[in-house]
């Protein structure tokens, strides 16, 4: 396994943006569900991400998937922070962080952190929202927001994603036989695409000849369960190196000074002795 510091600072940094741009991608998602912002990933750092996956698929001989939602010719690669510190870097971007801080609050939570490859002959995914697992009665608050990006092209030929417009507001999950109309994303590589959990979207049909990949960074508010156990996916002594944000994001922090703790600390204190406690109880009085 490469050293923990291994391409932290080998790579250019991204731009943030600016306090307007997150306002006015905030106002898209709620009203639409999802939007495309082009140019967010800076081509040298995609690059080095479609390499690190490349050799991770021959590395761990991953399959292809075993049924139509997985796709028999799409191979996906979990657990992306526990493969190569490289990965670090997409959980805490400032081009998305920021954005999904203001659609769900700063003690959100990294959900999973997934590479999907789909391969030529990969057929059309059933509608679906990413929310499902949970239960929620709807329509439902924000709570699970993805940050796609877009590693090679998304086009209508290749696969691009389909999405319902306006569909996370609706009253259910969608069901076999929904055939809503949907528009087809489409965005050139470094493009990241943002939509609420609870829109209505699928993997469209490859038609081509060539692959379509990325990285899907889910994220949940910080009072849900994590689809991944980044707990005990993540070794403690990797977490140790992370940034404080990214332990955070994993899960060693609090939501709200409460949910999370350990024995009335910060849980980040386990691997960080000097991480600040400031819980709930501490507060009253104030």
């Amino acid at each position: 396994m490469p050293s923990p510091q291994a391409n932290r600072t080998d790579e250019p940094s991204v731009a943030a943006l600016s306090e307007a741009e997150i306002g006015t991608i905030v106002d898209e998602v709620a009203e639409r569900g999802f939007v495309v912002r082009e140019g967010l990933i800076p081509d040298s750092l995609r690059t080095s991400l479609v390499q690190r996956i490349d050799g991770l698929m021959e590395e761990l001989a991953v399959p292809f998937g075993e049924n139509r939602f997985l796709g028999r010719h799409t191979r996906r690669i979990f657990n992306l922070l526990a493969r190569d510190p490289l990965f670090e870097r997409v959980p805490i971007c400032p081009a998305t962080l920021p954005v999904v801080d203001a659609l769900l609050d700063d003690e959100c939570l990294l959900s999973s952190l997934t590479a999907i490859e789909m391969h030529p002959g990969q057929a059309g995914q059933p509608l679906h929202s990413d929310d499902g697992s949970y239960g929620f009665p709807r329509p439902a608050p924000t709570s699970i927001v993805i940050a796609m990006w877009a590693l090679t092209d998304f086009t209508r030929e290749n696969g691009g994603t389909h999405v319902v417009p306006g569909s996370h507001r609706a009253a259910r999950r969608p069901r076999r036989g929904d055939a809503p109309e949907t528009i087809q994303v489409e965005m050139p590589a470094g493009s990241v695409l943002f939509y609420d959990g609870s829109l209505w979207h699928g993997g469209g049909e490859n038609r081509t000849d060539a692959r379509r990949l990325g990285i899907v960074s889910n994220y949940c508010a910080g009072y849900l369960r994590q689809e991944e156990c980044q707990i005990l996916a993540l070794p403690r002594e990797r977490v140790a190196a992370f940034p404080s944000r990214l332990r955070k994001l994993v899960g060693y922090g609090t939501y709200r000074g409460l949910i999370g703790h350990v024995d009335q600390r910060n849980p980040e204190t386990l691997v960080d002795p000097e991480a600040e406690t400031d819980m709930v109880w501490g507060r009253i009085g104030r």
